[in-house]
């Protein structure tokens, strides 16, 4: 754990390093306020909570977070730093675990720089604090999961830009899973379970249950696990292209 805090401190310094940590900040910041009170119509609701906050999140991971992770491994691979990095006394696991963190945990502050909007709707009314603190929670746990796929996806190519269409790709395919448009594909030759399994891969059908304050261990687990699975190939993906 000590080798993978201190690729985490390394990583994330390396952020707020360079303006490509403040441009990210701006532009959530920005394109957040814009959904909420724009598109969402938070003061026309005339409620006291952060749905409209939350709605448009999905929407905005699909975009931001592919192109905060296409540079985890990408870019290491390109200046060939990576070979660097892998004679370090640490393993594999270590290095995907810190940089995945410390992407995450880069995510996370931009999050909660938007504690702005928490504290207007707790002015304007009295909302659930609890749910809205969950909505977070869910907010938090999908952006990690959007996170393992790009960093996962930024493991097989130099190309940033190929990794960041990529990972736009295969994050699509799961907020959509449980779409019509995805379902009608499958119905009528698959068998039932393949149907409802797919069903249940939707990023939306979990995190909008968190968001609306359900409280179902089946979500956090659907999350942590893919998380893990995410991460799980990406250790694979790093060690095949090692031997390579």
């Amino acid at each position: 754990m000590t080798t993978t805090g201190a690729i985490l401190r390394r990583e994330l310094g390396s952020y707020f390093s360079t303006p490509v940590a403040y441009v990210f900040i701006v532009i959530f910041l920005v394109l957040s306020g814009v959904f909420t009170f724009y598109l969402g119509g938070l003061y026309e609701r005339g409620q006291a909570d952060l749905q409209p906050f939350f709605r448009f999140h999905p929407w905005l991971y699909l975009f931001l977070i592919p192109a905060l992770s296409m540079r985890l491994w990408a870019e290491e691979r390109k200046a060939g730093t990576i070979e660097l990095l892998m004679t370090l006394p640490l393993t594999t696991g270590q290095a995907v675990l810190g940089k995945f963190l410390a992407a995450w945990g880069f995510t996370g502050i931009a999050l909660g720089l938007t504690f702005p909007v928490w504290i207007t709707v707790d002015y304007l009314g009295d909302p659930d604090n609890a749910v809205i603190l969950l909505g977070y929670l869910g907010s938090f746990l999908m952006a990690g999961a959007y996170l393992a796929i790009g960093a996962c996806v930024s493991a097989f190519t130099r190309n940033q830009v190929i990794a960041f269409v990529l990972s736009f790709m295969v994050c699509l395919v799961f907020v959509l899973a449980g779409f019509p448009m995805v379902m009608d594909l499958f119905q009528g030759w698959a068998p039932q379970w393949l149907v409802g399994a797919i069903a249940n891969m939707s990023f939306l059908r979990h995190f909008d249950s968190i968001a609306r304050g359900v409280v179902d261990v089946r979500d956090l687990i659907f999350f942590l696990s893919f998380i893990a699975a995410w991460l799980f190939a990406n250790v694979v993906t790093i060690e095949i292209r090692k031997a390579g």
